[in-house]
């Protein structure tokens, strides 16, 4: 009866996993992108995008190819979250060996309600992402040992919390990084049919801050009544974390000192970027978005994992030597192997795909399509939440993607009667629900390398059958969600803003 009930998912997992390994699978990819773009480009297929034409680019030809020689380094090099993930798991290293990491968990498991750790491991994820993209390497393993402490599965515990991180990435208690970023490129659109329209980074507010609380619900349930169930009891396999059980004195004592340190941290670093004169705001708008402070997150993150990490394993005996910190740092970048070699053909995919104008052609001929079908205007809300999901498996990047369909979309909803923030809204939500099962997402592998820890035949469709139910009940619940609040009670979705407009 179970198998049966998850027969599914279970398909999907399969058909995943006898994919080759997930470097690999990046390596046939390339090959079938560059066959893909080499025949496209010989039909001549392009598209009209305002004054450009976009046209496939040959990436067989030789221009291409002494293109691709020549940045075949920097592709890796520079992949934008490499550097992000070794920093951080520098720091996550020091906080773990030493000890520290585990008796927090077990401080939490011991105040925390168990049928709330979902919820709130959900919650945390999408509230991460004030922090840029630091949940993706920080949460997601801390909550799959979280889970393993309370016996739980740990791979239940990674899912809930990359389906916050990531599948509610657009929704958030607070004005986060992405919340301008949008409103920029939307502004620029929406100016096409008013020059004067103005789009502020509060205009999603409302509808985001309620959108935080569905999210993490749903999230909550499909963790506890769909994924755990299907993946059963865990079964060790040799894993190098250590289930959390009892806390002497010695320990304890260890641990309210190093949280002490941290929090002394803290008060330092509040100390140096709360005064409005602070060198780490924003120096045109005194804030924090696009600051310097958000900019050097990781800097921070850092600290605030080694500080605690240093302070409990010496006072606990964990640490002897400055050595013994060096030791648990190495420990740290030898489960990062598989890790780099993956990213290091995901790289070359990916700015290949970038360099090949597919994604860009593949986003304008579904904007097109989409205002061919002329529907009613609420269905075709709908409609392009799910074009914008569908997109986003190819494009996996918000801005990327808003700033290649927004010219397209914003100014047809506004000749239609609805506002360029009513669009946004649409967007976000179709853009964050699939990028969970997008193998393009930039740190789908080093979500692989974290579950690998703990279940080595981990591939892509385990993964993906992991995280599908998340993506399908975000889609619907999110959605139905902006149905009702502009269609059936036509709530403002941020201060002052309003869904309709004058056509």
């Amino acid at each position: 009866m179970q198998q049966q009930k998850f027969s599914f998912l279970n398909l999907v997992e399969r058909l995943g996993n006898a994919l080759p390994h997930p470097a690999m699978i990046f390596v046939y990819l390339t090959l079938i992108l560059m066959i893909s773009s080499a025949l496209a480009s010989y039909f001549g297929l392009s598209v009209n995008f305002g004054d450009k034409n976009i046209q496939i680019v040959n990436l067989l030809s030789m221009e291409s190819f002494v293109k691709f020689t020549n940045s075949f380094v920097e592709n890796y090099a520079k992949f934008p979250p490499l550097g992000v993930v070794l920093v951080a798991m520098i720091g996550i290293s020091i906080a773990e060996h030493s000890g520290y990491l585990k008796s927090i968990l077990r401080a939490l498991v011991l105040s925390a309600p168990k049928a709330l750790v979902s919820f709130f491991v959900v919650l945390a994820g999408i509230v991460s992402n004030l922090a840029s993209d630091i949940g993706y390497v920080v949460l997601t393993p801390l909550a799959a040992m979280l889970f393993y402490s309370i016996g739980r599965h740990p791979l239940a515990g990674l899912a809930a919390a990359f389906a916050g991180v990531s599948g509610g990435y657009s929704a958030n208690l607070l004005i986060s990084t992405t919340d301008p970023l949008l409103a920029g490129i939307t502004q620029s659109a929406a100016q096409i049919i008013d020059p004067n329209y103005i789009v502020g980074p509060e205009v999603n507010y409302y509808f985001m801050f309620v959108s935080t609380f569905v999210i993490a619900i749903v999230g909550a349930f499909i963790t506890d009544k769909i994924i755990e169930p299907r993946l059963g009891v865990y079964e060790s396999q040799d894993t190098q974390v250590e289930a959390i059980v009892g806390m002497d004195a010695k320990e304890k004592r260890a641990m309210i000192l190093a949280s002490l340190g941290a929090l002394l941290y803290v008060a330092l670093v509040l100390m140096m970027i709360l005064p409005q004169d602070s060198l780490f705001r924003n120096a045109e708008t005194g804030s924090f978005i696009k600051s310097p402070f958000i900019v050097g997150i990781i800097f921070f993150v850092f600290f605030l994992l080694a500080i605690p990490g240093i302070i409990y394993g010496f006072l606990n005996g964990t640490f002897k030597s400055s050595t013994d910190v060096v030791n648990a740092m190495s420990e740290g970048m030898k489960t990062m192997a598989m890790y780099l070699v993956i990213i290091f053909f995901a790289a070359q995919f990916i700015s290949l795909f970038a360099q090949s104008n597919i994604g860009q052609y593949t986003a304008i001929k579904g904007a097109i399509f989409l205002k061919s079908l002329d529907l009613n205007p609420s269905l075709l809300i709908l409609l392009f939440i799910a074009i914008c999901a569908f997109i986003n498996l190819f494009v996996a990047s918000a801005s990327a993607q808003w700033a290649l369909i927004s010219p397209v979309f914003v100014p047809m909803f506004m000749l239609l009667g609805y506002a360029p923030e009513l669009v946004q809204a649409a967007y976000r939500i179709g853009d964050s629900t699939t990028n969970i099962i997008t193998p393009l997402l930039s740190y789908m592998p080093i979500i692989l390398s974290f579950a690998m820890k703990y279940q080595k035949n981990v591939g892509m469709g385990t993964m993906i059958s992991l995280m599908l139910p998340y993506s399908m009940a975000f889609f619907v619940f999110w959605s139905a969600l902006l149905y009702v609040w502009v269609f059936v009670f036509n709530l403002p979705l941020g201060p002052g803003v309003e869904s309709f407009i004058a056509s």
